[in-house]
């Protein structure tokens, strides 16, 4: 499942895990999000032993969305060594998410 990720804790979190991080920067009011949600919940679940997941509301988290010039919601980031390496944007289908996490693990 994926956790909730502040400010407070975004740079301890993603400098100290041993495996890349996703973070999903979504909205509650956000119909994409809301669609993509599951999907990033299951991708959580499936390769939890590769990757850890995170979600950022960025109505809560306004100084993360600023700080990665987060303009269109669903942002999907992926975190390697605590430096950003992909970024995906909008919603998609499940095998075309899947397959541009995989192709930067």
């Amino acid at each position: 499942m994926a956790k909730p990720i502040t400010s407070a804790d975004f740079d301890s979190i993603i400098a100290s895990s041993d495996k890349p991080v996703l973070v999903d920067f979504w909205a509650s009011w956000c119909g994409p999000c809301r669609a993509l949600g599951p999907v990033v919940e299951q991708i959580g679940e499936e390769m939890a032993d590769r990757l850890a997941v995170y979600k950022c509301n960025v109505d809560e988290e306004e100084a993360l969305a600023t700080r990665f010039r987060i303009m269109s919601i669903p942002t999907l980031i992926l975190f390697k060594g605590g430096q950003p390496v992909h970024t995906m944007i909008g919603n998609m289908p499940k095998p075309s998410l899947v397959a541009e996490i995989e192709a930067h693990l």
